[in-house]
């Protein structure tokens, strides 16, 4: 059998692989360097996940790996026409991320509820201000994004004491469909969007969505950035249509220090670090050697992404 060729996408600090240390041939490549190498490579381990190096050199000339893993729940980074046609496998890191998601959008959640950004501030300046925090028990969410992270969000905040429903891509048990978003919407006291991004969910969240929240609505994107107009969201929180937003995506990563976001009242801004705990890298590693074995076995791969959709469907 002949020795295969897995290309690693690197970024800094590159991944450790384990037994496949000296098992496999490992080529390491950086994006301006990636078109030169796809022909040689079986597999391709996009490890930099925040670079677009992918989408500019698959269309080139020659033979492309059999099989494109990424290192993120999202693909929208590395797909494009030629790779959404081809044969190429492509499976991402779905199951790392769900529970630090959730635990991060549960943090927010309370951090409101209880008023401690302002504790702080309060505590900087050596007053005491005695004030009434809100309950978040009985209080309602909804959920964009019906995936295995949006249903660790649903089950966190349930967990909470909230209700949360759950909107997906169409409507079945325990799952709204997109026509009763709008409806969701205007009973929300929090809202989350956990959605990848495809055509149909760019965009999604707008001036119209946020002109039919609760004044008391807060907002969380811990998706994908297009998924917010964020000329929309800085409107809606000038106006006070809503009470309060959390970014931790963005059009743009990573944010310039110039950017007007960092100074919105209202918003908090995080540099896209919702579901990056401690280890997490290890993690990814571990899952990607896993996989590699079942691909060198011929068994069959989880995670596999419905290249036309833009992720893993059964959810």
């Amino acid at each position: 059998m002949s020795e295969k060729i897995l290309l690693v996408l690197d970024a800094d600090p590159p991944p450790r692989l384990g037994r496949l240390t000296g098992r496999t041939r490992i080529l390491h490549t950086d994006a301006p360097s990636l078109a030169e190498h796809l022909p040689r490579a079986d597999v391709l381990l996009v490890w930099d996940f925040t670079s677009r190096a992918v989408r500019e050199a698959w269309p080139g000339e020659g033979p492309r790996p059999r099989w494109v893993h990424t290192a993120s729940a999202g693909v929208d980074h590395l797909m494009c026409p030629e790779l959404a046609a081809s044969d190429t496998v492509v499976t991402n890191a779905r199951g790392v991320f769900d529970q630090p998601i959730a635990e991060y959008v549960a943090a927010l959640v309370l951090a409101w509820a209880k008023d401690l950004p302002r504790t702080a501030t309060l505590q900087r300046a050596h007053e005491w201000r005695h004030r009434e925090t809100q309950r978040v028990a009985g209080t309602r969410a909804v959920v964009v994004g019906s995936g295995p992270i949006g249903q660790a969000i649903a089950g966190t905040l349930k967990a909470l004491g909230i209700s949360a429903a759950l909107v997906g891509r169409t409507e079945r048990p325990g799952i709204h469909g997109p026509e009763d978003l709008d409806r969701l919407l205007t009973r929300a006291d929090w809202v989350v969007a956990a959605a990848p991004l495809t055509r149909t969910t760019y965009g999604m969240f707008d001036a119209h969505r946020f002109g039919i929240m609760q004044p008391s609505a807060r907002f969380i994107n811990v998706g994908r950035g297009p998924l917010v107009v964020e000329d929309a969201l800085v409107e809606a929180l000038s106006r006070q249509w809503i009470a309060g937003a959390a970014l931790d995506v963005f059009e743009r990563e990573p944010l310039p220090p110039d950017d007007p976001l960092w100074d919105v009242p209202g918003l908090v801004v995080s540099p896209h670090m919702s579901g990056d705990t401690v280890g997490w890298r290890d993690e990814l590693g571990t899952q990607f050697v896993e996989l590699y074995e079942l691909w060198e076995a011929g068994k069959p791969l989880p995670n596999v992404v419905d290249k036309k959709r833009g992720y893993v469907p059964g959810h």
